[in-house]
C-alpha cells in the first residue's frame, strides 16, 4: 500500500469527526425553536456526546491494536451513521441525548483514534507532520458543517427551518466518509522502513533506544500521568471556548453599545441593526479560531519534527495562557477578538498533533493505540467539565473574566507541567 493512503484515510476520518463536534452550536437554535427547549437543555447533548466520544477512544485504540484500525473504524463509521439518522427522527430530549450524544459520539470515538495510531507508523521520517495530517480533518470538519447546515436548515425544500433532516443527510454522508476512511487503513509491514531511510542518531536529552513500552508499562510511568493532567489543562480553555467564544464576544459588545447609547443592555431592542452586526462579529471570532485550530494541525508536526515537540509545547501552552487573561478585555473590539481567536485557536489545534507524537516518542508504535487512546479520554473528560463551568461562572458573575482567569491558571499548571516532564528510559529489549 502506498504510504500516502493512510493519511487520507486520516484526514477522511477526522473530517468525519470534525462534522460531528465542532458545529454543533448551528443546531443550538433551530432546535430550541422546534421543540422549545432551553441552550442548556440542547447544550446538554453536545456535552455528552464530548465526553462518550473522549471515553471511548480507549476501547477504541486497544481493538485497533488487536485486530486492525480498518474494522475499528468501519464499525464505528456505521454507529456514528445511525446515530445522526435517528436524530432526525427526535421528538423528546431522552432521545436528543441518546441518538446524538451516546450513539453517535460512540461510534465518533472509534472513528477518530485508530488512524492517529496508524498513519505515523507508515512515516517515521515524519511522525509528527503525519499525525498532525490526520487530525487535520477535525478543523476541516467544522468548515464544512457550519455553512452546509444553516444552508440545508434554510432550503425551503430541505430544512424549511428545521434542524431534523440536517442530521438525515449529513449522516448518509458521514457514513460514506467513514467507509472509505477505513479502507484506506492497515498496519504496515513488521520492520517497516522507507526507501532509503533510516533511524538517526537519538539527540541529546532523547529516550535512549531500546523496545518499545506495553500499554500495562506506559501507564505505570508518571510521565503518562503527568501527560494526562496537560492534556486535560489544555483542553478544559480549548472546549470552554469552543462553547463560549462567539458568547463572549457578543455580550461584550452589546454592553459597549448600551453604555454608549445610555442603556442597560437589557432595555436594547432586539430589531436593532447594530445588535444583528454583533452577532455576526461574534461568528468572526469563532471562524479565526477555527481556522487557526485547523492550520496549526498540519504545521506544528512540520515544526515539531525539526525542534522537538517539548519546545512546541511550552511554547504553545505559554501563549495559551498569555492569551487566555487577555481575551476578557478584548472582546468589546471585534479586530483584537479575532487575533487573539487566532492565536487561542492554534495552540488549541496544536496539542492534537503534539500530544499523540509526543506520546509515540516517549512509549513507541507498538501499543500507541491503546496509550493515546487512553490520554485522550483526559479530552472527553475536559470536553464535559469546561463548557459547564464556564457557563456556571458565567451565571454567577454575568460575565466571562472569571470563567477565561480560572482556564489560564488552570493551562499555567500544565506548563509547569510540560515544563519537568522528561522521557522515561526505554525498556531494554
Amino acid at each position: 500500500m502506498p504510504r500516502w493512503i493512510p493519511l487520507l484515510g486520516g484526514v477522511l476520518g477526522s473530517t468525519t469527526c470534525g462534522l460531528l463536534l465542532y458545529a454543533f452550536s448551528v443546531f443550538i437554535k433551530p432546535l430550541r425553536a422546534e421543540f422549545n427547549w432551553t441552550a442548556a437543555e440542547v447544550s446538554l447533548a453536545y456535552a455528552i456526546c464530548c465526553l462518550i466520544f473522549g471515553l471511548m477512544t480507549f476501547p477504541a485504540g486497544r481493538l485497533s491494536d488487536k485486530i486492525g484500525p480498518r474494522t475499528v473504524v468501519l464499525i464505528g463509521g456505521i454507529i456514528l451513521a445511525v446515530g445522526f439518522f435517528l436524530t432526525s427522527t427526535i421528538t423528546s430530549k431522552i432521545q436528543l441525548y441518546i441518538y446524538y450524544g451516546v450513539i453517535a459520539g460512540f461510534g465518533g470515538g472509534m472513528v477518530y483514534l485508530p488512524p492517529i495510531a496508524t498513519a505515523p507508523k507508515w512515516w517515521p521520517d515524519r511522525r509528527a507532520l503525519a499525525t498532525g495530517l490526520t487530525v487535520v480533518g477535525l478543523g476541516l470538519g467544522s468548515f464544512i458543517m457550519g455553512p452546509l447546515a444553516v444552508s440545508l436548515i434554510q432550503n425551503p425544500a430541505i430544512g424549511a427551518g428545521s434542524a431534523l433532516p440536517v442530521f438525515k443527510y449529513v449522516g448518509i454522508a458521514m457514513g460514506i466518509m467513514a467507509v472509505i476512511a477505513a479502507m484506506c487503513l492497515q498496519n504496515p509491514p513488521a520492520g517497516y522502513k522507507p526507501p532509503g531511510w533510516n533511524p538517526p542518531a537519538p539527540k541529546e536529552g532523547a529516550a535512549k533506544p531500546g523496545r518499545d513500552f506495553t500499554h500495562e508499562e506506559s501507564i505505570r510511568t508518571p510521565q503518562f500521568w503527568l501527560l494526562y493532567l496537560a492534556y486535560f489543562g489544555g483542553s478544559f480553555a480549548g472546549l470552554m471556548l469552543t462553547g463560549h467564544l462567539a458568547n463572549h464576544g457578543i455580550l461584550e459588545m452589546s454592553k459597549a453599545l448600551a453604555l454608549l447609547k445610555g442603556v442597560d443592555v437589557a432595555a436594547l431592542p432586539k430589531d436593532l441593526p447594530e445588535l444583528k452586526t454583533i452577532s455576526m462579529y461574534g461568528s468572526y471570532a469563532v471562524s479565526s479560531y477555527a481556522a487557526f485550530n485547523a492550520l496549526t494541525r498540519v504545521l506544528i508536526g512540520a515544526i515539531a519534527d525539526k525542534v522537538g515537540t517539548r519546545i512546541c509545547f511550552l511554547v504553545t501552552f505559554t501563549l495559551q495562557v498569555v492569551a487566555m487573561l487577555v481575551l476578557f478585555p478584548v472582546g468589546k473590539t471585534i479586530m483584537l477578538l479575532c487575533l487573539v481567536s487566532a492565536v487561542l485557536g492554534w495552540n488549541y489545534g496544536a496539542m492534537f498533533t503534539l500530544f499523540p507524537a509526543t506520546c509515540l516518542q516517549y512509549y513507541g508504535p507498538s501499543a500507541q493505540g491503546s496509550n493515546y487512546g487512553l490520554l485522550f479520554t483526559a479530552w472527553g473528560l475536559a470536553g464535559f467539565a469546561g463548557p459547564y463551568v464556564g457557563g456556571m461562572l458565567l451565571d454567577a458573575t454575568k460575565s466571562y473574566s472569571a470563567p477565561f482567569l480560572v482556564a489560564a491558571v488552570i493551562v499555567a499548571i500544565s506548563v509547569v507541567i510540560l515544563w519537568m516532564i522528561k522521557p522515561p528510559e526505554r525498556k531494554m529489549a
